[in-house]
């Protein structure tokens, strides 16, 4: 699986090839003291996601069908393709009925190769068209604080914008509908992939606010449910609890991030270093 998407961190998101994601079906049916995130470079895991949504797939034009197939049976790994694909299908079918889940493929082709701009700008689109999509909810309120470099004019804007998607898709999830092609097994597995997503990215709005013991939480939610564990994630539950004073789970938090192959682990084993030597000589607040 392609690990090439370079920000703060890299979280390539895979769209499955069964899922629930709108008309992606044939016409029969079938089918303060903060450390920074990490830098520009650092990689993480690049899961799998089953897109969940409670919006009604869209019905099928016979005249695009072919063209949309062709899309639709473009890896998700070969982002470029599928992105060339898909701003052409747009542009040749510009009300089409297909325009939400190629609206999902360019999310997240975009998300893919690091152009978050166009990932917003499709994301947001598709949102317009399918208020409930949860993954794209979770995906756009993960990556927004995961974006921010420093502190721009525009921070408190962003991360209002990643709170209410992060919210709405923890919101809804739960409501979702087991779809019939999915075993209860995929079902809960893609469910929590989102549901890790949201958390993650509500608990690093929180990191960025200053409001570690909010941000504590979410982040530990996020690292129970994923099912593909994302050492950033456990680098900012430590992040947030040695910045709560919560030193000797701070350096469990480090070390789970060590534990797991990324380039965060240098950057795990220095923070689970200084968590330490911060609980040897300071109190440990209660929790």
């Amino acid at each position: 699986m392609r690990r090439n998407w370079r920000m703060i961190t890299i979280v390539g998101l895979l769209v499955c090839a069964s899922g629930i994601a709108r008309a992606q079906s044939s016409p029969s049916g079938q089918g303060s003291q903060s450390q920074p995130a990490p830098q520009p470079g650092d990689k993480s895991k690049t899961p799998e996601i089953t897109p969940l949504t409670l919006d009604a797939p869209a019905p099928v034009s016979a005249d695009e069908d072919a063209a949309y197939k062709a899309f639709h049976d473009i890896s998700s790994v070969d982002a470029k393709k599928k992105i060339e694909v898909g701003e052409a299908f747009l542009q040749k079918y510009p009300q089409s009925r297909y325009k939400s889940p190629v609206y999902v493929g360019l999310t997240f082709g975009y998300l893919e190769i690091g152009q978050v701009p166009k990932m917003m700008e499709y994301g947001e689109k598709e949102l317009a068209l399918a208020p409930n999509d949860v993954t794209t909810l979770a995906i756009l309120g993960q990556t927004l604080p995961r974006t921010l470099h420093g502190n721009p004019p525009d921070a408190a804007q962003v991360l209002s914008k990643a709170e209410k998607y992060s919210k709405q898709a923890i919101e809804i999830a739960p409501t979702l509908p087991k779809p019939a092609d999915l075993t209860d097994e995929q079902f809960e597995k893609a469910k929590n992939q989102s549901l890790a997503m949201a958390h993650s990215g509500l608990g690093l709005v929180f990191v960025r606010r200053g409001k570690y013991v909010e941000a504590i939480p979410e982040l530990e939610q996020a690292v129970k449910i994923d099912p593909t564990p994302d050492p950033v994630n456990y680098y900012l539950l430590g992040l947030a609890n040695k910045n709560a004073s919560h030193f000797d789970d701070a350096v469990a938090a480090f070390n789970h991030c060590v534990a797991m192959p990324s380039t965060m682990q240098a950057t795990c084993k220095s923070a689970a270093d200084e968590a330490k030597k911060l609980g040897s000589t300071q109190l440990s607040s209660p929790k």
